[in-house]
């Protein structure tokens, strides 16, 4: 059954920058019939094969004794989580200032460019060393 619906969504993937095409070149109601058409056919089979390849029942294995803890390795994963994404958009923030300094200060003197790189790459060392820091959590937890 997974398989018709499938083959039944990339008909419809295919069928549809055709209907697009033809559709451009429709004015006015038609056009509008023929969008009208692929979008309701475009959710009518994701809705149909959503309720086929989900509507089986799913239940959960029972964990193992040893599997349970007292949520420390969960607040491990999170700060792990924390440190790097935290990090990572503090290297983005510092790379978006230093770079687009980087780029004026070379536009205005070509000799200042192996400064300006270093400057950059000090900035990117931030997430580095988040990326570090979320290592050295994750290999004290397992």
């Amino acid at each position: 059954m997974s398989t018709i619906v499938m083959l039944l969504t990339v008909t419809l993937l295919i069928i549809t920058p055709s209907l697009l095409h033809f559709g451009f070149k429709l004015s006015g109601r038609k056009l509008k019939r023929v969008l009208g058409f692929n979008i309701f056919g475009f959710f009518a089979v994701m809705a149909v094969s959503t309720v086929i390849l989900l509507g089986n029942a799913v239940f959960a294995e029972q964990a193992a004794p040893a599997m349970v803890e007292t949520g420390v390795a969960g607040m491990g994963y999170l700060a792990a989580a924390l440190v790097t994404g935290l990090a990572c958009i503090g290297a983005g923030i510092a790379v978006s200032a230093s770079a687009s300094a980087a780029i004026g200060a070379i536009s205005e003197d070509s000799k200042v460019m192996g400064k300006a790189l270093i400057f950059v790459a000090l900035a990117e060392g931030i997430a580095l060393y988040g990326l570090l820091i979320s290592f050295m959590i994750l290999g004290r937890i397992g």
